[in-house]
């Protein structure tokens, strides 16, 4: 498999770790250290040394409950970062569902739009669309950050997810974007209980048979916290390598992670023994 964005042609024959940068000061995980433009490019820098493959650089949270988040002040917060970003030699993801943001982050040399909204807002699908080459992922969520661990998804999550994201490739298809630009994302506790969280991570076949590549983003997620009993994110580091080597082992092809040092130091561990 490969994933075409705006400038690289990503392979995914091997794992591909996406290194987390928050410009935000509310992230669950990470809020406010990472919330400058200086701080964030160090980081950024460190995600890279420390062997990240992919950047994926956000300036909203969309941890439960979080308050959205204007325009203006999005852009203010990203857009420099990305302007920078995309001097380190690396595809740079961007995680926005303003179409105005991919607009504008496009325009400043981006290579993927990574929605929670799987565009759904405004145009953008249309922003994707009329791009000829950015990388895109698509992203299951229910109800949206303000409401949906309020009332969480209920039934079969397996068949709800593989539907929507299925329905969400298609309609892109049907713009003109090829299968090599989508990556899809079952959405890990976007409106989800913690045993349908673990119920995407133990059939993840059915999301594969769609024909795109996964990316499975479990860093650091509440649901680690529930079954070791770490109530902080940052205690969350072993769960979180441990859900990611998981989802690459059963599929995946793409893991999004704060803990990039300690994914990839797994994921070594994991081709070692393939290798034999």
């Amino acid at each position: 498999m490969r994933w075409l964005t705006s400038r690289f042609d990503v392979d995914l024959s091997t794992p591909q770790v996406m290194g987390i940068v928050n410009v935000t000061p509310d992230s669950f995980s990470d809020g406010g250290r990472h919330a400058t433009t200086v701080a964030a490019l160090r980081h950024c820098e460190q995600l890279l040394k420390d062997g990240a493959h992919l950047l994926d650089i956000g300036g909203e949270s969309t941890r439960p409950g979080s308050p959205a988040v204007g325009l203006d002040e999005e852009l203010a917060r990203v857009l420099p970062v990305v302007q920078a970003a995309v001097a380190l030699g690396v595809p740079v993801s961007v995680d926005t569902y303003k179409p105005e943001v991919m607009r504008a982050v496009l325009d400043a040399g981006a290579d993927v739009i990574n929605d929670i909204w799987a565009l759904r807002q405004g145009d953008a699908q249309a922003v994707v669309a009329a791009n000829p080459r950015c990388g895109v992922c698509l992203m299951h969520m229910h109800r949206d950050p303000q409401t949906m661990q309020a009332a969480p998804m209920e039934g079969d999550v397996v068949d709800q997810v593989v539907g929507f994201l299925s329905g969400r490739a298609r309609a892109l298809a049907a713009h003109g974007v090829v299968p090599e630009r989508i990556v899809l994302d079952a959405g890990i506790g976007f409106g989800k209980t913690v045993a349908q969280n673990f119920s995407l991570l133990a059939h993840q076949p059915p999301l594969l048979a769609l024909g795109y590549p996964l990316l499975a983003g479990w860093s650091r997620k509440s649901s680690l916290g529930h079954v070791t009993g770490r109530e902080l994110p940052a205690e969350r580091v072993s769960a979180s390598v441990a859900a990611a080597l998981l989802a690459v082992e059963r599929g995946a092809r793409v893991v999004r992670v704060h803990d990039v040092r300690e994914t990839v130091d797994a994921l070594k561990v994991w081709q070692a023994s393939l290798a034999l």
